[in-house]
């Protein structure tokens, strides 16, 4: 009796964010399923925002997943392992881990070929009508959770999920070091993408999107060139050859990280005889694009639709320092009714939001002051004070002068003392600045 009474009490402090209609989020009880003998209990510590859930969040559905009734949002979670079952013998209580979010059901013919993925009794975190994982707590099979080494965080574990589909597109389209990419849409997938098909070895990496401010991240990040296109449907050829200059060479793969009429002919008319266009973003049900000329250049068109048997690669990509994608996480909020607002609201409106970020922790126990505005003034005095400095020379040794450094120092305690704010590529995506070099240089 008294052991029943106990975890009566915590499901009742157990709470989640829950979508209760169009742009309509509380943070309410939640009350979790009994602990399977194979499940484990686990704290969440950090959860990103997803194209999906902004999807869901606005209109109540994302492609043909409509939400009909209240469902816990969010799908990209780490947590710690709080309480595991008894048949549970790769973790133990304490483990930190990334959690991959679909339940398959492991008897269709999809998961018997290994193609996990496209299970059609697929129960996916936050897609409807499964309940997600913006929650202090969820119960989830051990086998999709996967531990954490030492030296990769629980908000890297958590961006596990956005990269997975990635790597999934690399592996999918045979991205080696003789593979030279196009990719369109330099939003989260757009530029996780650019980092696995980097990883994977492409040589050259051309990016196209319609925002000048992705652009520019998207070169910080590595991309070799960056091209602004527009809306216009008319403009495709021209813009075509725009791209196809910016390459330098023939395009062997493109990703179509959008998913829209227009950006689909661009991925289809640029690349190569033979080559081929993976189709990532799924913005459309329906699309008009010229297949038959693609067709008749044998241009293979290759679906994406999540990601499966991702997560060791990932996470051994972030443990080896061969992805690094701390520079993702613009935004951080903490778990609170005004905050879960804050960080749907700014992750819906895109302009300088990648990768919104929440960090469920006790409150006053390690956790970044909340939001946007916090953040912000952060980095607009950082940027400030390194644009006092001005440039150093471009030395081969890094010459920090007095408020380099200040800014430098800033962007650390930005990144919540995660990782060195002195990495280069942290801070050329923090302050903006085209003119830091190699180095880390101002």
């Amino acid at each position: 009796m008294e052991t029943q009474t106990k975890a009566n009490e915590e499901e009742e402090t157990n709470m989640a964010a829950w979508l209760l209609g169009v742009k309509n989020l509380k943070i309410q009880p939640y009350h979790l399923p009994p602990l399977g003998p194979h499940d484990v209990k686990v704290r969440v510590k950090a959860l990103g925002i997803c194209g999906s859930d902004v999807h869901h969040f606005k209109t109540m559905r994302c492609a043909n997943f409509i939400v009909k009734k209240p469902m816990v949002i969010g799908h990209e979670c780490a947590g710690i392992i709080e309480e595991v079952g008894t048949e549970v013998k790769s973790l133990v209580v304490g483990n930190r881990v990334a959690l991959e979010p679909g339940i398959s059901c492991g008897r269709c013919c999809h998961c018997k070929d290994g193609r996990y993925n496209l299970c059609p009794e697929m129960k996916f975190f936050g897609s409807p009508p499964t309940n997600g994982s913006l929650a202090k707590k969820v119960v989830h099979p051990a086998h999709l959770c996967y531990k954490l080494p030492e030296n990769v965080s629980l908000e890297e574990g958590a961006m596990c999920e956005p990269l997975s589909v990635g790597v999934h597109a690399c592996r999918r389209a045979n991205i080696n070091p003789e593979t030279n990419i196009l990719i369109i849409g330099s939003g989260p997938i757009g530029l996780v993408t650019l980092l696995a098909a980097r990883a994977f070895g492409a040589p050259r990496i051309v990016i196209a999107d319609v925002d000048e401010h992705r652009l520019l991240i998207a070169k910080m990040l590595g991309a070799d060139e960056a091209v602004q296109v527009s809306t216009d449907v008319k403009l495709v050829d021209e813009e075509v050859a725009r791209i196809q200059n910016a390459m330098g060479c023939n395009i062997d793969v493109s990703f179509d990280c959008v998913g829209y009429d227009k950006t689909m002919t661009t991925a289809l008319n640029a690349t190569r005889a033979g080559g081929k266009v993976c189709l990532i973003g799924l913005a459309l049900s329906k699309m008009t694009v010229p297949l038959t000329p693609a067709a008749a250049r044998e241009t293979d068109v290759i679906g994406i639709f999540r990601y499966r048997n991702t997560y060791p690669l990932c996470i051994d990509f972030l443990r080896t320092g061969k992805i690094d994608v701390k520079p993702l996480i613009t935004h951080r909020f903490g778990f609170s009714q005004e905050e879960i607002e804050q960080a749907f609201e700014t992750s819906a409106r895109g302009g300088n939001a990648i990768k919104v970020m929440f960090n469920l922790y006790e409150v006053g126990v390690g956790r970044l002051p909340s939001g946007l505005s916090w953040v912000g003034s952060l980095l607009r005095l950082a940027k400030w004070v390194c644009m006092v400095g001005g440039r150093c020379d471009e030395a081969e040794s890094v010459s920090w002068s007095p408020f380099c450094l200040l800014a430098c120092v800033g962007i650390w305690v930005a990144d919540d003392c995660l990782a060195p704010g002195f990495v280069c590529g942290w801070l050329e995506l923090a302050l903006g600045l085209p003119w830091i070099d190699a180095n880390g240089c101002c």
